[in-house]
């Protein structure tokens, strides 16, 4: 095997054992089984390109499934490189048992081919058996991946324009987000996140530097350098409305944000109030005493007191899902969600994420009436196949059958 030094965690430094390979992936080095009697050499130029080319993302989801794989293999006593068709097909095998949908098999498989690729080894994965258990895994348990739940503007209403905001809405939402720096960095974040459908790693990815002017002077345009379907970073265009434009700017104003990271870690320190202290008088103190100063000098009054810390670098991805919950739950607590009750609260958390707002403003534009061609282009899908899972269920109400119940009724 060629090459610089490999970097090894403790715990896979301790369980290397002779008949292993090294291979790198996301600058570090993953401790993977190889056959008795093989040796596997890396193409370190092979490898460098790959990561050169891929996502972060890509790279973790890669690193990840790899080291999982080769986890089981260990405990089944199976050769993880090359692998053979009948072990894929028994990891996956495994993973379904254990709850994993389709999609996640599908990665899983994608993942092992493209390390086999990058090792130049025989790819198992298109082998027949595969393919076959695959295709029962998804005749059991069905193809179709669960969705976030949506965040709508309005709510679960008919006509965007006209009904009243109902359930659980964006609008209720931002108009009880606080007037503090915490309160200012959500509304300016799921504002944001609404108008421009952006996923969690892009919403993250936002600088202030981004941000232009529009034709409508109180609207700005934001520059999305790179996406999920944009790996080449071509770019694209997003709206952002005067509601949001507004809302960054309390969020800058107020955190003093004028270049760098749009949306960052707000830290909260909480000091509680004190009462004055009269001390004794320093006469009446006795030699023999032991004096404690704590006790004997005067003590002014403090009052309750909180402290911003403005983090310098962006939120995390997986930060977003958590906090877009936590907006909600507070908004429940202040009655801005008066039509829930705690019931249906607990149930609605349970479905938000970071994808949330995107597929709430996907469904709202098929709502107003956009046609499929439009809706693509504002949430830059490259297929139809995504949007058209998000609206399956609108679709359905404003059917032609929908449409005739609605006059029966």
């Amino acid at each position: 095997m060629s090459g610089r030094p490999a970097k090894i965690s403790a715990p896979l430094a301790a369980g290397k054992m002779p008949g292993q390979a090294l291979v790198p992936v996301d600058l570090t080095w993953t401790v993977v089984q190889m056959k008795a009697g093989e040796r596997i050499t890396v193409n370190e130029m092979l490898i460098a390109a790959y990561q050169a080319a891929s996502s972060p993302h890509s790279i973790r989801a890669l690193k990840s499934d790899i080291e999982a794989f080769d986890a089981w293999c260990r405990r089944t006593n199976r050769f993880a490189l090359p692998a053979t068709a009948e072990t894929v097909a028994d990891y996956l095998d495994a993973r379904a048992e254990n709850g994993s949908r389709p999609a996640s098999l599908a990665r899983y498989k994608a993942s092992i081919a493209k390390i086999h690729q990058l090792l130049d080894l025989k790819d198992p994965t298109p082998a027949p058996l595969v393919k076959l258990r695959l295709q029962a895994v998804r005749r059991e348990k069905g193809a179709a991946q669960k969705q976030a739940r949506p965040l709508r503007f309005k709510g679960p209403v008919r006509d965007i324009e006209r009904d009243k905001a109902r359930g659980l809405n964006i609008r209720a939402l931002l108009e009880s987000c606080a007037d503090d720096l915490p309160g200012l960095r959500d509304r300016a974040l799921l504002s944001t996140a609404y108008d421009t459908g952006l996923r969690a790693s892009e919403l993250v990815a936002v600088a202030v530097e981004h941000i232009e002017e529009a034709i409508d002077p109180e609207a700005r345009l934001l520059q999305i350098l790179r996406s999920k379907g944009d790996q080449d970073g071509e770019g694209a265009t997003a709206y952002l409305s005067p509601r949001t434009v507004a809302a960054i700017a309390a969020w800058c104003e107020a955190a003093e944000i004028t270049a760098g990271p749009l949306f960052r870690r707000v830290q909260v320190r909480r000091y509680k109030a004190r009462a004055a202290v009269r001390g004794r008088p320093i006469d009446s103190i006795s030699g023999r005493e032991t004096w404690d100063l704590r006790k004997t000098l005067s003590k002014p009054a403090i009052k309750a007191r909180v402290e911003y810390d403005i983090g310098t670098v962006a939120l995390h991805p997986g930060s977003i899902g958590p906090i877009f919950r936590s907006i909600i739950q507070r908004a429940f607590d202040r009655g801005a969600l008066s039509d829930l009750t705690a019931e249906d609260l607990t149930r609605l958390l349970k479905g938000i994420s970071a994808h949330s707002t995107r597929i709430g403003l996907n469904q709202d534009l098929f709502a107003s009436g956009e046609d499929l061609a439009g809706i693509m282009d504002a949430l830059r899908w490259k297929s139809p196949r995504m949007p058209l899972a998000y609206n399956r269920n609108l679709a359905a109400e404003q059917g032609a059958a929908g449409r005739l119940m609605a006059k029966l009724t």
